[in-house]
């Protein structure tokens, strides 16, 4: 939560030093685009589970960290990273599905495979870092890269996020690349014009895979 609050207060502050206070016009942009940006960034967490704890419906994906416990078998017990393929690996059990499954799905299906080996086993599984969870910036922003999705994101909290726009952006011609379905899809961002109050329904939410680009 600190990290969002900090967050609020440099984008409160960037809105307003690009905007600047010359004349009552600017004055007047300067409050609505301060007030634009709290309201921005409160919205998705009203009413959400803000919560660091990750559930058991938590949906695996490559790349994540997962630490394996056998209660009272620390010998079985793991910490393991999910492979391309999709599987990872466990002491006498093999190679095991794992992407696309809830980690509560997984437990269940372990404590199947170790009933074998182990009388009445309980397993759990915990998420120790997610890295399937990503999405990326490209172009003129203070920080291009890849960034962890950690609590729900809009694309102008994106922006915040990768150090605004530098000093050439285009700012009126944001895109972000979505795969769906085996096909990736264009939206659109106008920044100049949702500071304005127009088209606010275009500042969507970022999804896993999803690219931003600033050109």
């Amino acid at each position: 939560m600190i990290k969002i609050y900090f967050e609020s207060f440099w984008m409160v502050f960037y809105f307003g030093e690009k905007i600047g206070m010359k004349s009552k016009k600017k004055i007047t942009a300067q409050f609505f685009a301060v007030v634009m940006a709290i309201f921005i960034l409160y919205c998705p967490f009203a009413g959400a589970d803000q919560s660091t704890e990750v559930g058991k419906d938590y949906l695996i994906g490559v790349g994540d960290v997962l630490e394996v416990q056998v209660w009272q078998e620390p010998e079985l017990s793991r910490t393991v990273t999910v492979r391309l393929d999709g599987k990872v690996s466990l002491p006498l059990v093999g190679d095991i599905d794992a992407a696309g499954q809830s980690t509560g799905n997984l437990d269940r299906l372990l404590e199947k495979r170790f009933s074998d080996l182990v009388t009445e086993p309980s397993v759990s599984v915990m998420l120790v870092e997610s890295r399937s969870r990503r999405y990326y910036v490209v172009g003129q922003v203070g920080q291009p890269g890849e960034f962890a999705i950690d609590y729900p994101l809009t694309l102008l909290q994106v922006i915040a996020r990768s150090g605004g726009f530098q000093e050439w952006a285009k700012k009126d011609e944001i895109k972000i690349i979505r795969r769906q379905d085996g096909r990736e899809e264009f939206f659109t961002f106008n920044y100049d014009s949702f500071v304005k109050g127009k088209d606010l329904d275009q500042n969507l939410l970022i999804v896993p895979g999803d690219t931003v680009i600033v050109p």
